[in-house]
């Protein structure tokens, strides 16, 4: 059976492939690339710990009352009364401590951590992380962090100059947290599942059910929406839901997206999708160069008299505008005779941006424009 499903799956691949219907621009994809499982997540876990051993570093107690606390609270519980005493220290710093906790973990395995100071530590270099319980979003304990702490940057400052490369005050521990509570999930005992699309889109997931229902033989799979797919266990059907999805994983199916155009105004990158198209427009772009200069002047008073030094100041303003004739940017048929069509005009890519979205008020612009 499982290998006629493996020569069904490579049929059915290269039939995908070689279709007259499959766009010959479109993606295509395993379906274990594309989508995402239900219950099949990592989960995000938090503490608040301490780590020792700077070679003074660390916070300042005096500026940081919540390390003081923590370490008279920690030494209390060692036998160590620290009460009314003046603790001077400055080689313990207060840190968070961040992971994300694997799908399927088990009881006494390890994952990673990351270590980020809290107060006004300097660096966390040579430090060790003390014994630290991760909480879940319910407040459970699902993980207990210990470790020396790793950084990838360093600080050194003498009397007059310092240096800093990276973020000395930011570490992480590898494999530095033991896994103590599993997260309760049966995934061999479900009887449907739902698989998300990480780029929801109605054309890919129909596309996903077709391939899944034409390889199974049986209509297993139903698109729900843009970003969900149905699957549900076939009573012939010779496994469980782990079967099922080891076998349909491997499917090759051709991908879609909507038309978009993806634009950071802070760094000015702009990003099109290949099915970004625009209708032809005219535009013009004028450019304004405003330069003040600062040049004062030092004024001297006439020979015996009363007068003093004074500094006036003189100021050189100079405006230079270039105006730029209409171009025409043509309908374009591909994404490349779009962008030479833009790149015609000899134009920024923050002045391009603005373009963009002046054609796109005038409907000339058939594409979808977010703006990170």
């Amino acid at each position: 059976m499982r290998l006629i499903r493996t020569i069904a799956a490579a049929t059915l691949s290269l039939a995908l492939t070689l279709s007259p219907m499959a766009s010959a621009q479109a993606a295509p994809a395993r379906i274990k690339d594309i989508v995402d499982m239900e219950g099949v997540r990592e989960n995000q876990l938090v503490g608040y710990g301490l780590v020792v051993g700077l070679n003074g570093t660390g916070d300042s107690l005096n500026n940081s009352p919540f390390t003081k606390q923590s370490l008279q609270s920690m030494l209390e519980r060692l036998g160590v009364n620290t009460q009314g005493e003046n603790v001077r220290t400055a080689n313990v710093a207060a840190v968070m401590v961040t992971a994300n906790l694997p799908p399927f973990s088990t009881q006494g395995s390890r994952m990673d951590v990351s270590v980020a100071a809290l107060g006004d530590a300097d660096s966390l270099q040579g430090g060790t992380l003390l014994v630290t319980p991760l909480l879940g979003a319910d407040g459970e304990v699902y993980a207990i962090a210990q470790g020396p702490v790793l950084i990838n940057g360093f600080s050194a400052q003498g009397d007059a100059a310092s240096v800093i490369s990276g973020v000395p005050t930011t570490g992480r521990i590898s494999s530095g947290a033991l896994i103590e509570r599993e997260i309760d999930f049966h995934l061999g005992s479900q009887h449907t599942l739902r698989l998300a699309l990480r780029n929801p889109d109605l054309t890919t997931a129909r596309r996903i059910a077709l391939a899944v229902n034409d390889f199974i033989g049986a209509p297993t799979a139903v698109p729900e929406d843009p970003a969900t797919v149905r699957l549900t266990l076939p009573r012939n059907f010779n496994g469980n839901i782990v079967d099922l999805l080891t076998d349909i994983e491997q499917l090759i199916v051709q991908t879609d997206q909507t038309a978009k155009i993806v634009i950071d105004e802070n760094s000015g990158i702009i990003v099109m999708g290949k099915d970004v198209r625009v209708s032809s427009v005219a535009v013009a772009q004028s450019n304004l160069t405003v330069t003040i200069a600062e040049n004062p002047e030092v004024v001297q008073p006439n020979p015996l008299t009363l007068g003093e030094t004074a500094v006036e100041p003189n100021t050189n303003l100079n405006v230079n505008q270039s105006d730029t004739a209409l171009q025409v940017v043509n309908e374009s048929v591909t994404l490349q005779q779009l962008v030479d069509g833009l790149n015609a005009l000899g134009i920024s890519p923050r002045d391009l941006i603005a373009i963009l979205q002046a054609i796109k008020a005038t409907g000339a612009l058939q594409a979808e424009i977010e703006v990170l």
